[in-house]
């Protein structure tokens, strides 16, 4: 890394299997550590930020480089990120214009403390957990979801344009869009909800053995439209011009989390909740793996620092087989047992 976030320049190289374990005090950098790795798979920063935040203070340009080996070949990935443009990555030295070729070589998968807003936040953090993961496990779904994003966008411009009134000019445009949006957000639709068939049983499994509590966790997609999409957004379009937005679709649907008949988000118990979290990210781990028939890059960003001394313990025996990334900045749980340990200290790893 190369003035990327409060980094001059560092060189970081894990164990090549197993665990490597970054220790250093709070503020040191670890986690933006792990920002850069899993750059070089999304070209988006895991915390939500913005890529201003992601170049060192007085400095144009943050660089990012990785070589990443899979079946005895070895790729190199660069990450050039500067603000006032869009970025230039390459991979093996030819510059590539899609997530889906950074997905294709190297995939991740991330516990962060952060991840709690999966089950506390709103119905946009799951929506988003859901496409994530879609798009890491079958990289073909990237276009799409940038397609009906587009398509959202587009028509929300139109809505406001038309201020309430539907004009035959509109009428005949909005048309165009419809027909687009249910096309492609069908299909986003049904996919979601398959990869939500797949994840239900892994998730449920992953939290049993996390908590060893009776009952079952449960994942459900609940559509925010009833019948075809088509005829809903026709329904639905004198609301839209009324509020001057989309209001059916993949952008409104939710995905429901329960444990029994508790809803998760306000029932449980926020240590159960980061359990549900927990279970959830190690589900992703296992679907994303079983479709690319390759282990992802396992980041755990201080991921033992909120959790109860059985689930932390359970945790450590569920880790998922190959390359893992943890960092604390506490001392390493006696149950865990490294491949490798490396301390950042003042902007250098020792």
């Amino acid at each position: 890394m190369t003035n990327f976030r409060n980094f001059d320049r560092v060189r970081f190289e894990p164990a090549q299997e197993g665990l490597t374990v970054v220790t250093g005090d709070n503020g040191t950098g670890k986690t933006s550590l792990l920002e850069a790795i899993g750059y070089l798979s999304t070209q988006e920063s895991f915390r939500g930020s913005s890529r201003e935040a992601l170049v060192r203070t007085h400095h144009d340009t943050a660089i990012i480089r990785g070589e990443f080996e899979d079946t005895g070949r070895t790729t190199l990935l660069e990450a050039a990120i500067t603000p006032s443009r869009r970025d230039v990555i390459q991979r093996n030295r030819q510059r590539v214009t899609r997530v889906r070729d950074l997905l294709e070589t190297f995939r991740i998968t991330v516990f962060s403390p952060d991840d709690l807003a999966l089950v506390k936040g709103g119905p946009t953090e799951r929506r988003r957990y859901l496409d994530d993961v879609l798009v890491a496990a079958q990289p073909k779904y990237a276009a799409l979801r940038q397609n009906v994003d587009r398509i959202l966008r587009q028509r929300g411009v139109l809505l406001r344009q038309a201020g309430g009134r539907l004009s035959s000019e509109i009428s005949g445009t909005l048309d165009i869009w419809d027909h687009q949006l249910a096309a492609a957000g069908s299909e986003l639709t049904i996919a979601r909800e398959t990869l939500v068939e797949e994840l239900d049983p892994h998730s449920a499994e992953a939290f049993s053995r996390l908590t060893k509590l009776p009952g079952t966790l449960s994942m459900r997609y609940e559509r925010s439209y009833a019948g075809e999409f088509a005829n809903a957004l026709a329904l639905s379009r004198s609301e839209d011009l009324k509020r001057q937005s989309t209001n059916v679709g993949p952008h409104r649907d939710e995905l429901l989390i329960t444990f029994g008949d508790l809803d998760a988000r306000r029932r449980l118990s926020q240590g159960r909740q980061r359990a549900v979290t927990l279970a959830l990210r190690l589900a992703s781990h296992e679907v994303v793996t079983a479709h690319s028939e390759t282990r992802p890059l396992l980041l755990l960003d201080d991921a033992f620092s909120e959790l109860d001394d059985q689930t932390a313990a359970a945790l450590i025996t569920e880790l998922p087989e190959g390359q893992s990334i943890l960092t604390t900045a506490g001392t390493i749980p006696s149950a865990l047992h490294p491949n490798a340990v490396r301390r950042l200290d003042r902007g250098v790893l020792v």
